[in-house]
């Protein structure tokens, strides 16, 4: 069932799987931050993609893997296909923002390519505050920028990471489709 976003003083989207389709080979991302890791002589926690982003920092390669993944995510945003639920935005009625895994740049593109720029307040992506879904904090960010109480907002994705974020930021949530489709 899709939330009426007037139930709520903000609305607050993911980006990739609920606006637009980002058109990244994952598994390729995925062996070129491998890569990353390879060169530098670090062993990456795993295969996974995300987890090797998550200990980027810890491994002192988050400048380059977050510049080999972004690389990948502003390529996928020129050519990602706008989502049935992206026309929400342009009968907005209350705030909106975006929040997302992928890189700020990459929501932006995306954003601007579907002439849903202007319908949004605030985009933070993982590079825009310290910390990334499932945190809560670029949610809160995000909410906080909108001028409303968590309580008073919801987010709208495809993951279980981000219902995850939604019940740690204290905020409503609604997947888009019949449920989570993957990170």
């Amino acid at each position: 069932m899709t939330v009426t976003v007037t139930e709520y003083e903000a609305v607050v989207y993911d980006l990739d799987g609920t606006l637009v389709d980002l058109e990244v080979d994952w598994a390729d991302a995925a062996r070129a931050v491998r890569e990353v890791y390879e060169t530098a002589g670090v062993e990456p926690p795993s295969t996974e993609l995300w987890d090797m982003l998550e200990a980027a920092d810890d491994a002192g390669l988050l400048a380059d893997v977050e510049s080999t993944l972004a690389d990948r995510e502003r390529e996928g945003a020129r050519a990602a296909p706008r989502l049935t639920r992206a026309d929400e935005l342009l009968e907005r009625t209350v705030p909106v923002g975006v929040c997302s895994l992928n890189c700020e740049a990459a929501c932006r593109i995306a954003l601007e390519k579907h002439g849903l720029a202007d319908a949004v307040d605030i985009v933070v992506g993982r590079d825009t505050v310290a910390t990334q879904k499932p945190d809560p904090e670029p949610l809160l960010e995000a909410v906080r920028e909108l001028g409303v109480d968590p309580e008073n907002a919801v987010f709208v994705g495809d993951s279980r990471r981000d219902e995850l974020t939604a019940e740690r930021a204290g905020v409503a949530f609604e997947y888009v489709g019949s449920g989570p489709s993957g990170v």
